[in-house]
């Protein structure tokens, strides 16, 4: 049975390994961010205020693609982080701090919500929460080179954002998982925990 599940949260919080993990146990197909080039981004950390929006755009039209691609898939997918964050979290957060300007974050919204009335909604979206000290500490761990000058300020203005887009969200079932005190590719207990709270959240899922 094809089944759509997204894994949602802020940097750092585990969103790809409990992909990979939930597609191994479960068999299903998993789809990750897509690593694409953006042609803007360099002119976008030169000159923030006057790219942002077209770094966006061009953002979203990938995550569309993508989109594309898990409705035409056959079989049960689950996907690291969603359209709707792209927006209401990234886009929105360059929005609040000044860097898109309230015409053109206008327009980004409508071409947005313009969107969502074309995609199929997903079955259940997964939010993954943690604190800036455990999401700062797991970066640090990885040890991205790109992400190690993420500051903890930018992280708690993520996490706000995300608590409020979580807060009004009703496309779908939302399973929040409250994962400070989890690891769950450590414990496989931990992971049996989340497919419990999965089969209890949306009964005849899998």
């Amino acid at each position: 049975m094809k089944r759509h599940i997204i894994v949602a949260g802020n940097i750092g919080v585990g969103k790809s390994s409990l992909v990979e993990l939930l597609c191994r146990q479960l068999g299903w197909q998993p789809f990750y961010e897509a690593v694409v080039d953006n042609p803007y981004l360099a002119d976008f950390y030169a000159d923030m205020p006057r790219w942002a929006f077209h770094s966006q755009i061009f953002f979203l039209a990938n995550r569309l693609h993508l989109q594309r691609q898990i409705a035409d898939h056959p079989t049960a997918v689950v996907q690291d982080r969603s359209i709707y964050e792209d927006a209401e979290i990234f886009a929105r957060n360059l929005y609040e701090q000044g860097f898109i300007n309230e015409r053109d974050y206008a327009t980004y919204r409508r071409l947005y919500t313009s969107l969502l009335d074309l995609l199929p909604t997903p079955d259940v979206v997964i939010y993954l929460r943690a604190s800036v000290k455990t999401l700062h500490k797991r970066i640090l761990q990885r040890g991205r080179n790109y992400e190690s000058k993420i500051a903890p300020v930018y992280l708690s203005q993520l996490n706000e954002l995300y608590e409020q887009w979580i807060a009004n969200f009703d496309l779908c079932p939302l399973l929040v998982v409250e994962t400070d005190d989890l690891d769950f590719v450590a414990y496989p207990a931990h992971l049996d925990f989340i497919i419990d709270r999965l089969r209890e959240h949306l009964p005849g899922l899998f």
